[in-house]
């Protein structure tokens, strides 16, 4: 299959890639494109971005969460009926999974897809230094393909000559475009990075709106459509959710689905591999409604940032005392960091659903990593000995009753044992973000216990 497609890489963090990727994607999709946006890596935060900016799920391509035999067809699946996709990168192009290589980076998803790169540099403070910047990345491994560079942060049309005549004659790589320094673009961020769509939906469209607008002013959009055009056909099939779970062949039970600001982080793919194992998947949001959807048997609460809404989420008593019954009842919950915060006593002293004996409040330290993990106790999501790969990203501590279930157990760096999460008789609850697409069977499990059938 013939889909034109990009990454969008840098040497740092910092250096712009969201304002430029993001800004791609807007020019290019109001030039009348369909594009599909995609993220190496686990962040949610920018994929929401990519959204507004297109008009299409943004969606994660991360090697070490779904194995690197899913990323081409994790793409096909997101670009399906597409005129091409352009794919965010992570970090610095090389940086993956921490001791593993080029594991989950930027360059071996660009390699896996064989997809040219651009590269966004910050030419702020350099001038003819870029030259010898570029000339490093683009020769460091020669199957990637660096195709091209769109300088960002340039401060003036002197400032901009300096850098192009630096690069034509020492890097041999194309300058596709110069962005110059501007706080017009500029998003706000907190503790943990970008403040998601969700939160500012006027603010974030306008802020989208206007990268689209400085690079459509500041790119040479034919040159980037000419490069993504220039990629060779992709042959893997598209990843089909319904080839990767049995379908339910009773009545669908219906799982509800934690969204809007406090809970949103969320793979596509997740919700997709419910479906299909024949779940009808209710969305509804904590912070307003105050009852669950009707009919439910299930409930999945996903990431976000429930200490922002702290005081919100516990004000809303009805609906807390909703999940506690549903608890009850013995239907299955998943939860996942900050689903694991909800479902405690209380959050930074904010009553919370009480389903977990847990205590939870802010901290200054980031945890931070990809983590192998294996289910210790059995859950309505995995059984005792399953192996997952997962991500933590949080500045949270819980203090758990003594009555408490861990989830996972892992090794720590230094070798230690550590044990995570907490499981009930229903529930499973943990920092720990997973990506289903790499373990399709945690949804065909929750679906099943949601139905009431044995394993």
């Amino acid at each position: 299959m013939q889909l034109p497609r990009l990454v969008i890489a840098a040497p740092s963090s910092g250096a712009g890639k969201t304002t430029v990727a993001t800004g791609l994607m807007a020019a290019l999709t109001a030039r009348g494109l369909t594009v599909s946006p995609h993220k190496v890596g686990p962040d949610y935060i920018d994929p929401g971005y990519h959204a507004l900016a297109t008009g299409r799920p943004g969606r994660n391509l991360d090697s070490f969460l779904c194995g690197p035999e899913r990323i081409e067809p994790l793409l096909r699946h997101g670009a399906a009926g597409a005129d091409l996709a352009v794919v965010e990168g992570v970090m610095g192009m090389f940086d993956g999974a921490s001791g593993r290589g080029e594991l989950a980076s930027t360059a071996q998803v660009a390699k896996l897809l064989r997809a040219p790169v651009v590269l966004v540099v910050d030419g702020s403070s350099q001038s003819r230094s870029v030259a010898a910047l570029v000339h490093g990345f683009a020769s460091w491994d020669p199957q990637v393909r660096l195709a091209g560079v769109i300088l960002n942060r340039v401060a003036s049309d002197r400032h901009e000559h300096l850098l192009r005549e630096a690069l034509e004659e020492g890097a041999g790589v194309p300058v596709l475009g110069a962005v110059r320094r501007t706080a017009a673009v500029a998003t706000p961020s907190r503790h943990l990075g970008l403040v998601p769509v969700v939160e500012r939906s006027t603010e974030a469209l306008r802020a989208v709106r206007d990268m689209g607008e400085l690079i459509a002013a500041s790119v040479d959009l034919d040159e980037v459509l000419a490069l993504a055009r220039s990629a060779p056909p992709l042959t893997a099939e598209p990843w089909d959710p319904a080839a990767e779970v049995t379908r339910l062949s009773g009545p669908a039970p219906r799982i509800a689905l934690a969204a809007g600001p406090a809970f949103s982080f969320s793979y596509a793919e997740n919700a997709e591999l419910l479906a299909a194992a024949g779940a009808e998947v209710v969305p509804f949001d904590p912070l307003h409604d105050t009852t669950l959807p009707d009919g439910v048997s299930g409930l999945v609460i996903g990431g976000g940032f429930p200490e922002v809404y702290g005081e919100q989420l516990s004000a809303n008593r009805q609906l807390r005392a909703a999940i506690g019954e549903l608890a009850a009842t013995g239907a299955p919950i998943s939860a996942e960091c900050a689903g694991l915060l909800y479902l405690g006593r209380e959050l930074d002293g904010h009553p919370m659903c009480g389903v977990l004996p847990l205590e939870s409040r802010m901290t200054e330290r980031l945890t931070l990593g990809y983590r192998e993990a294996v289910a210790l106790h059995d859950s309505p999501l995995a059984v005792t000995g399953t192996r997952l790969r997962g991500h933590e990203f949080h500045r949270t501590t819980c203090t758990p009753g003594a009555s408490a279930t861990p989830a996972w157990g892992w090794r720590a760096p230094d070798g230690k044992p550590v044990t995570e999460g907490f499981t009930t008789a229903n529930v499973h609850a943990s920092y720990l973000h997973l990506h289903w697409a790499g373990a399709p069977q945690l949804a065909e499990r929750l679906v099943r216990s949601a139905a009431r059938l044995p394993d």
